[in-house]
């Protein structure tokens, strides 16, 4: 039998992908809710690219999460929900805070609303949540002198004077990063990070109450085609590409040194679809990486290389407040749940978006717009 998937947000980067997956396949109908903002999609969303890769490929409701009656309407006949509609940037959450916390939260809130009206004619079997490995805040460290800590963060004095590395909290030895597993303590560093965490209570509290299946999965820094050149508050890759095509220097925070784990696109899609009718998945959180880390420094040059760019990399020693040092995630329970392994390597992914990126327009001028903003509200640190 046929399903009905709600993907929100499936306009989106991560949400594109999964609607052409669940296109592909004979078992789903895709309907989507996406609000199409111009953060995302720029002044004419009708004619982006993300918006043009699926509006074939699903039913499509241009809408508000937080607007009531449309998310109700949305979800007549629903079996699934992939919920990814967010507001997603870690630096711009810290000063516009209403704004998270309304998409975010009230967001989800409404679904359940909505929901619990529907009463015994509610259809949907199961709720996928995109929540994000920034719950974990610095995430999983092994002390010298304590064992495994949770660290809160560096301080802002340590920072200023050159020292990005994470010391324990206890007794001030510097720490050694370990992977994050899934029961790891949760110590959200910014306000975008709490609204995903206050996401997973809503979904971890609601869905069994309502008897709804439910996978939340956290996902470390998705990169691929499609990702937003326009949002210049998400997406290393996005930044330093428009800057590097332009041959203007790139100043890269803190020491350089500070890493991620990187996830395609595709392979998140994959792993997403994949826990739909999976029972194995259901009321569990999934931890979705690579399991490696790679510095921005090795991002930056990687990417200076494939274009050939004459760009300048100079570490300046700037640094946001709320952004983590490092963060990889072990990703055991993805393989034995949902026998998922990632299959595109950095290096293939960075160069397929590369490629892509020549094809689309680029323009940085809002990125300097967004760090004199998170300047002005004290979140982003210049060194002199």
């Amino acid at each position: 039998m046929t399903q009905t998937v709600l993907v929100t947000g499936g306009a989106g980067f991560i949400g594109s992908e999964v609607v052409k997956l669940l296109d592909a396949q004979t078992n789903y109908t895709v309907r989507v809710l996406d609000s199409l903002t111009e953060q995302i999609h720029g002044k004419n969303p009708e004619t982006s690219y993300l918006y043009r890769s699926i509006k074939d490929h699903c039913e499509f409701i241009r809408g508000d999460v937080r607007d009531f009656d449309t998310v109700s309407e949305a979800l007549k006949g629903v079996g699934y929900v992939i919920h990814l509609a967010a507001e997603t940037g870690t630096g711009q959450s810290m000063y516009m805070i209403n704004q998270y916390n309304s998409v975010n939260v009230m967001g989800l809130s409404n679904i359940f609303q909505a929901l619990s009206l529907e009463g015994k004619e509610n259809t949907v079997r199961k709720i996928i949540l995109s929540s994000s490995r920034s719950v974990y805040g610095e995430g999983k460290y092994r002390c010298p002198n304590c064992g495994v800590v949770y660290p809160h963060g560096r301080r802002t004095d340590d920072m200023l004077h050159g020292d990005f590395s994470m010391h324990c909290d206890s007794c001030n030895a510097r720490l050694t990063l370990v992977p994050t597993t899934e029961d790891s303590r949760t110590t959200p560093n910014s306000l975008y990070a709490f609204t995903k965490l206050a996401q997973e209570s809503m979904i971890q509290t609601m869905c069994p109450a309502m008897n709804i299946d439910y996978t939340i999965f956290r996902f470390q820094n998705v990169y691929g085609a499609g990702q937003s050149l326009k949002n210049p508050y998400t997406g290393i890759l996005s930044i330093f590409s428009t800057l590097l095509l332009d041959n203007k220097d790139i100043n890269i925070f803190e020491d350089g040194k500070e890493s991620r784990d990187f996830i395609h696109v595709k392979d998140i899609a994959t792993a997403v679809v994949r826990s739909l009718d999976t029972p194995a998945s259901n009321g569990e959180i999934i931890n979705l990486g690579s399991g490696k880390g790679t510095s921005v420094i090795e991002v930056a040059e990687t990417l200076k290389k494939i274009y050939g760019s004459t760009s300048n990399l100079n570490v300046t020693g700037d640094f946001r407040i709320g952004d983590i040092a490092h963060n990889i995630a072990d990703t055991t329970k993805a393989q034995e749940l949902l026998g998922f392994t990632p299959t595109i390597s950095l290096q293939d992914g960075l160069t397929e978006f590369c490629r892509w990126v020549l094809g689309q327009e680029t323009d940085n001028s809002r990125y300097e717009q967004s760090l004199a903003e998170m300047e002005k509200s004290g979140m982003f640190i210049r060194q002199k």
